[in-house]
């Protein structure tokens, strides 16, 4: 029973207006959870500003014999972010569609800060779910990464695979994913259209140089990460705790700007501190 879960990345834009907040909390209007389909087997949400103001990105794909949410949002009450109840519809919808027997949950993470790990408890007793807790201990023991975290681990959620990275650098234990189906690299916060916050300076740079040189070999239609704190004004980005946001550039990147991202590297050396580019802010600690 086939899903068209397969087949070749086509680039495009993900053709969507993020919400984006609202200049007071107490009339905000927008749902808690933004959904939007990419296409009939992805999803991509965004938390309301409203609710928390980090407004997180996270990513449910669909495979024939399971699907994986990645990341579970920055905040735990189901009651002011109802995303068990959210994905809960959206696979009970999905599976409608294409119905199938003991259909499973698997529940991952980018890394393990807190506005990436909130909702996690949601699912401790969901059925049919597993769920990986985001630290090393966890999660680089899943993929494999604590005997090799150079290896690109696998997993598999039936008729679509994805490609899994050791990436630290913003936290030591984050993780790239890519999705050959849409060409989705999904970088978490060590990528995004904002501050590029870097504990280990080294391991970002080989973090950077290995999705580099990653992408060279595989189609990759978007650079998805888990925020936008730029302003389409180039090098200027948000204040932090901002809730109204009206001014957002696309939550998209690209290749070319990963490559943009190595070259301040190399221009900020040995240099702590907040350095300004276009499209993103590195600081340094």
């Amino acid at each position: 029973m086939g899903t068209g879960t397969t087949g070749t990345p086509q680039a495009g834009p993900l053709g969507v207006r993020w919400i984006h907040g609202s200049t007071s909390a107490k009339h905000n209007t927008d749902p808690d959870i933004q959904v939007h389909a990419y296409d009939e087997h992805t999803v991509i949400l965004r938390q309301n500003m409203a609710v928390d103001y980090e407004a997180p990105f996270l990513f449910l794909l669909f495979g024939e014999e399971r699907a994986v949410l990645i990341d579970t949002g920055a905040t735990a009450d189901a009651e002011f972010f109802p995303l068990r109840r959210v994905v809960d519809e959206l696979l009970s919808a999905w599976l409608a569609d294409h119905p199938r027997d003991g259909y499973g949950l698997l529940v991952l993470h980018t890394h393990a800060h807190g506005d990436h790990v909130a909702g996690d408890a949601q699912f401790a007793d969901r059925p049919d779910t597993v769920l990986v807790p985001a630290g090393l201990d966890h999660a680089w023991e899943y993929f494999g990464f604590a005997d090799d975290p150079d290896r690109v681990a696998l997993v598999d959620l039936g008729g679509r695979v994805l490609e899994c990275l050791a990436t630290p650098g913003h936290h030591p234990a984050a993780v790239t994913y890519y999705d050959p189906r849409t060409g989705f690299l999904l970088t978490g916060d060590t990528v995004y259209p904002g501050r590029l916050y870097v504990a280990d300076w080294a391991a970002f740079g080989r973090t950077i140089d290995r999705l580099i040189d990653f992408a060279a070999s595989r189609r990759v239609t978007h650079v998805l990460g888990c925020h936008i704190e730029m302003t389409t004004e180039p090098g200027v980005d948000y204040p932090i705790r901002t809730v109204h946001q009206p001014d957002e550039p696309p939550l998209e990147m690209t290749v070319a700007q990963l490559r943009d991202i190595r070259a301040a590297i190399e221009e900020i050396g040995d240099r702590p501190g907040r350095h300004a580019y276009p499209d993103f802010v590195v600081c340094r600690e």
